[in-house]
C-alpha cells in the first residue's frame, strides 16, 4: 500500500473525525437527515401548495421537479449517506468528515435551492456537479484499499450523474429522450439494480445472522436472470419507441419479475415476520417484481399507466428499503440496540400504505384518483417525518458506546 497508512495513523484520524461536531463524523448523519426533511416537506408541497409558492422563475417546476427532486434529491441523499458510510466499513478507512462533509451538505442543499428558484445554468452546474463529487468521495477509499468488489457499488453515483446530466439536457432542449423524464427513468434504472445488488447481499445475511433456523440460499441463473432483465431495461427503456418490436421489453419485465420473486423465495425471508427490522427489507424487495409486472403491462398496452410500474419501484422498493436501511444502520452505527421500536414499526406501516395507494389508488377509476394521491403524499411522507423527528436526537449527538468510531 505504499508508505503510509499503519494502523495508528488510521486510529488517529478516526480520533480526529470523533472530536469534530457529532452530525458531521460520518456521512449518514447529515445525510439521513436532509432525507427525511426534505421526504416529509417536498412531497406534500408539490401535491398541496399552490403552483407560484416560490417567487421567481424555477429552473424545474410541476411533474418535471417532482420526477426530479424525487430522484437526484431525495434518493441521492440517502445513496450519499449510505455509500460514504459503506465505504468506510469496506475499506476501514476515514470518509468525508468535518468540513469537507460539510461542504457536500452545502452543494447538495445548493443544487436543491437553485433548481427550484433558479436561475437556469447555475442551476444546472449546481446541481450536476454533486453526484461526481460523491463518486469520488466514495471510490478513492475504495480505490486505496484495493476493494475491488466493491468498485462498482462506487460507480453507481457516477452513473447517476450521468442521467441527471440527461436530465438537466434534455429539460433545456439540447437532446430529447424518446419518453418524458427520461433521465430520471434512467436514473430507477439503474437504482433498481443497487437495489438487486445490495439487497442480495444484506437481505440473506441478515436473515441468517438474526433467525438459526433460516436457510436462505442462491441460484446462480435465477440471479443471472434478475440482473440480465434490469440491464436490458436500463439500456433499452429509453430508447423503447425507437426500437422495432417494442413490446418484446414486456416479456423481459415479466421474465424479470418472475427472477425476482423466486429469488426472494430463494432467501426465506418467511422466517424474518417477528422482527419489523428484518421483514421490512424482504417486504420492501417484494415492490420491484411489483414494478415490473405493472411495468410489462404498461409496455404491453394493457392499460396501466407507466406512473405506476415507476412509482411501485421508487416509492416502493426504494423508499421502503431506504427507510429501513437508514433506521437500521443509523442504531448500528451509534452504538444501539437493532431493535425496532414503535415509531420504527409506523414509519414502515405508513410508507408501504402510502406506496400502495399511490401505485394502486389511481387503477380503482378517476373519481378515487384525487383521494388516493393525497392521502398517499400525507402517509408516505409522514414516514420519513417520523423518521426525522425520531432521529435527530440519534443522529446529532455523539454514540451511546465508548467506541471510537464516528
Amino acid at each position: 500500500m505504499g508508505g503510509g497508512t499503519g494502523k495508528g495513523d488510521l486510529q488517529g484520524r478516526v480520533s480526529g473525525q470523533a472530536r469534530t461536531v457529532p452530525l458531521l463524523t460520518v456521512g449518514f448523519r447529515p445525510f439521513y437527515l436532509l432525507a427525511a426533511a426534505f421526504a416529509a416537506v417536498a412531497l406534500p408541497v408539490w401535491h398541496f401548495a399552490p403552483a407560484d409558492l416560490l417567487p421567481g422563475e424555477p429552473w424545474l417546476a410541476g411533474p418535471v421537479w417532482h420526477a426530479h427532486e424525487m430522484v437526484f434529491g431525495f434518493a441521492a441523499a440517502v445513496l450519499t449517506g449510505f455509500l460514504l458510510t459503506a465505504a468506510r466499513t469496506w475499506t476501514g478507512l476515514p470518509t468525508l468528515a468535518g468540513w469537507r462533509l460539510a461542504a457536500l451538505v452545502g452543494l447538495w442543499v445548493a443544487g436543491r435551492v437553485l433548481v427550484a428558484t433558479g436561475p437556469a445554468l447555475p442551476a444546472m452546474v449546481v446541481d450536476c456537479l454533486f453526484l461526481p463529487c460523491v463518486a469520488l468521495a466514495v471510490a478513492l477509499p475504495v480505490a486505496h484499499a484495493r476493494n475491488h468488489r466493491n468498485l462498482p457499488v462506487a460507480a453507481v453515483p457516477a452513473l447517476l450523474g450521468v442521467a441527471n446530466l440527461l436530465f438537466h439536457l434534455d429539460h433545456a432542449g439540447l437532446i430529447a429522450f424518446a419518453r418524458a423524464n427520461g433521465g430520471a427513468l434512467l436514473a430507477l434504472d439503474l437504482f433498481a439494480l443497487l437495489v438487486t445488488l445490495m439487497a442480495g447481499r444484506v437481505i440473506p445475511a441478515f436473515t441468517a445472522n438474526a433467525v438459526p433456523a433460516a436457510r436462505p440460499s442462491r441460484n446462480p441463473c435465477v440471479e443471472i436472470a434478475a440482473f440480465a432483465s434490469l440491464g436490458v431495461l436500463l439500456v433499452a427503456g429509453p430508447l423503447d419507441p425507437w426500437l422495432p418490436g417494442g413490446p418484446w421489453l414486456a416479456a423481459v419485465a415479466a421474465g424479470g419479475a418472475l427472477a425476482h420473486l423466486v429469488r426472494l423465495w430463494l432467501w426465506d425471508a418467511r422466517q424474518t415476520l417477528k422482527e419489523p427490522l428484518l421483514w421490512v427489507l424482504p417486504l420492501s424487495y417484494a415492490w420491484l417484481p411489483a414494478a415490473l409486472v405493472l411495468r410489462a403491462l404498461w409496455l404491453a398496452d394493457a392499460g396501466v399507466p407507466a406512473a405506476a410500474a415507476f412509482h411501485a419501484l421508487g416509492a416502493g422498493a426504494m423508499g421502503g428499503l431506504m427507510l429501513g436501511m437508514m433506521t437500521r444502520s443509523a442504531l448500528g452505527h451509534t452504538g444501539r440496540p437493532l431493535a425496532a421500536r414503535g415509531v420504527e414499526l409506523a414509519a414502515y406501516v405508513l410508507v408501504h400504505l402510502g406506496a400502495a395507494l399511490r401505485v394502486f389508488g389511481p387503477l380503482a377509476g378517476a373519481a378515487a384518483e384525487p383521494h388516493a394521491l393525497a392521502a398517499s403524499a400525507i402517509l408516505w411522507s409522514g414516514a420519513f417525518a417520523l423518521f426525522l423527528v425520531a432521529y435527530w436526537p440519534i443522529l446529532t449527538r455523539p454514540r451511546i458506546d465508548e467506541s471510537p468510531a464516528p
